[in-house]
């Protein structure tokens, strides 16, 4: 079957267009083609080979991108969603440390930028977890702040969060440290 089959199959049996579900797909803030297959098979009941060519042509059409806000809720959707609020208050305190600082939502996390150089990340890592990358070289892992290793080479320290008191001073004052590295 050819890739255009596929297409017009999707289009008889949904009555969408590709364009249509590039839309639908940046409104729930889809932007990994995993999980926009399994959107496309479970939503509109796809086939595999279905699926997958809709994902690619949704992907790598030059359609309206996810917003921030969007990026944000497919961040911590489903199981993830009770760290938004903690997520949140923290990223409140660390717009505090100066007016260079933008935070920006990424596919799998969100970025802790000064002046677009990343000095951290959250990560909401699964219902039980919520990871703080922390980029400080030279600083040595002690305790909860841990080597990042190969979670994320963007970063060199991990804190995992199991429970929201636990983003406390300590946390806090590591990403003030990792800020005021960042110097540009």
């Amino acid at each position: 079957m050819s890739f255009q089959a596929y297409i017009d199959n999707v289009k008889a049996k949904t009555g969408k267009t590709p364009e249509d579900f590039a839309r639908l797909a940046a409104g729930k803030g889809l932007m990994k083609h995993g999980e926009t297959v399994a959107w496309l098979k479970n939503d509109f009941a796809l086939g595999h080979g279905h699926a997958m060519a809709i994902a690619g042509v949704i992907l790598k059409a030059g359609l309206p991108k996810p917003s921030q806000d969007q990026k944000m809720e497919a961040l911590f959707a489903g199981k993830k969603q009770h760290w938004r609020a903690p997520a949140g208050k923290l990223i409140e305190q660390i717009l505090q440390f100066g007016s260079d600082v933008s935070v920006a939502a990424g596919g799998t996390y969100v970025n802790l930028l000064r002046a677009q150089k990343k000095f951290g990340i959250l990560q909401p890592s699964s219902a039980e977890r919520l990871d703080i990358g922390i980029k400080l070289k030279g600083k040595a892992a002690h305790g909860r702040f841990e080597p990042a290793g190969s979670w994320n080479a963007m970063v060199t320290h991990r804190i995992r969060v199991a429970d929201s008191k636990e983003i406390d001073t300590e946390v806090l004052s590591l990403l003030k440290s990792a800020y005021e590295a960042a110097k540009v």
